[in-house]
């Protein structure tokens, strides 16, 4: 006890020669590093509680949601302040791949609304204006293909390189959908980068690994979404395809699939894979089916978003393929319908049943 009393009595003869000044200031100096130890805590525990509340509630929250413009009003809003938590704590790269996702197909509708009035530009002989919508076009694939990118980046860093060939162990369901999602990011980069003809960056083998990655989840549990990306691959990739495989048929499997869970994910990646290859009538046949599906078949409800999601796709490009013939989008009530499908037969009257 009469140590630590001697201790304490060297300390302030110590101190006693300091000015007051000087010892003001060495206090405010130990309060100040006292009260930023509590803000990083603080911020820590702030962070890690936004993380787990989005993962557990907000992320199953919005996909049982169909409202795409409030989701993708909130990934691009909400990005920024929950992936800043990263700087103090666990970086949140699941909700970044997800978000970044969100967020890219954000970015990408604007170019197809870009699209459409560039198109409707040069059916009005306006090459000015044509060719202001083309550069706005491109400009808005530039931005998607960086949200996408960045969300294939993410996915590296949470699941591993999908490269190495080395599946993820994955927790619970949402752990893998989250991985699709990851994938199908990536994917999307590449599209986007050459969509705005800008050096973004992406490499160039992402298709193929996307395409060896989808392995790693079970096709049927997830409505044929991963068999569908991969013979997607297969079908955009030359010499992708395995011998022995066909790319449409594996499609039209997985479409199946799709459509009797109520998750016609399935689709979107069969409409690109025709329009990659020019086969408008089964661009076309593709459309008809989602809507026929969508009209017979209730989304599956926890899944909702990215049912509604896979319409708003086969939507635009439905959209596409009237603007290019007629110079409108389709009418309203009417997706897989075509401006060149033959009239129905006139109801005929007896009008002596009538008398």
């Amino acid at each position: 006890m009469n140590t630590r009393i001697d201790s304490t009595r060297a300390v302030f003869s110590r101190l006693s020669g300091v000015p007051m000044s000087g010892l003001r200031a060495l206090l405010m100096a130990a309060l100040a590093g006292m009260s930023l130890s509590g803000c990083s805590m603080i911020y820590k525990t702030t962070g890690d509680v936004m993380q787990g509340f989005s993962k557990d509630h907000t992320v199953p929250y919005l996909l049982q949601s169909n409202d795409l413009a409030m989701a993708c009003a909130m990934s691009e809003a909400v990005q920024p302040l929950l992936l800043s938590f990263g700087r103090v704590t666990t970086p949140p790269d699941q909700l970044a791949v997800m978000m970044s996702l969100q967020a890219g197909g954000c970015a990408e509708g604007r170019a197809r609304e870009a699209e459409l009035e560039g198109i409707a530009a040069l059916r009005a002989r306006a090459p000015e204006a044509a060719e202001d919508a083309i550069i706005r076009q491109k400009r808005y694939y530039a931005l998607a293909a960086q949200r996408y990118f960045s969300g294939w980046k993410h996915e590296i860093e949470y699941y591993g390189d999908p490269e190495s060939g080395e599946c993820p162990d994955f927790d619970e369901d949402l752990d893998e959908f989250i991985y699709l999602g990851g994938l199908l990011s990536g994917l999307q980069a590449l599209n986007a980068e050459i969509q705005s003809t800008a050096p973004i960056g992406v490499p160039k083998n992402i298709g193929s690994v996307v395409a060896r990655a989808t392995s790693c989840l079970d096709n049927s549990k997830w409505w044929g979404a991963p068999m569908a990306l991969r013979a997607t691959v297969w079908a955009m990739i030359p010499g992708a395809q395995p011998n022995g495989e066909d790319a449409f048929e594996r499609l039209r499997a997985s479409d199946a699939l799709g459509e009797a869970a109520g998750v016609r994910l399935s689709h979107v990646f069969h409409a690109i894979a025709a329009q990659n290859k020019g086969d408008t009538e089964q661009l076309k046949a593709v459309i008809r089916a989602h809507a026929e599906a969508i009209d017979s078949v209730p989304s599956d409800k926890d899944w909702a978003m990215v049912d509604q999601l896979a319409t708003h796709n086969i939507l635009a490009i439905s959209d596409r393929l009237w603007m290019e013939n007629t110079g409108h989008r389709t009418p309203v009530g009417g997706l897989g319908t075509f401006w060149d499908d033959e009239a129905p037969e006139a109801e005929v009257i007896d009008l002596d049943s009538l008398l």
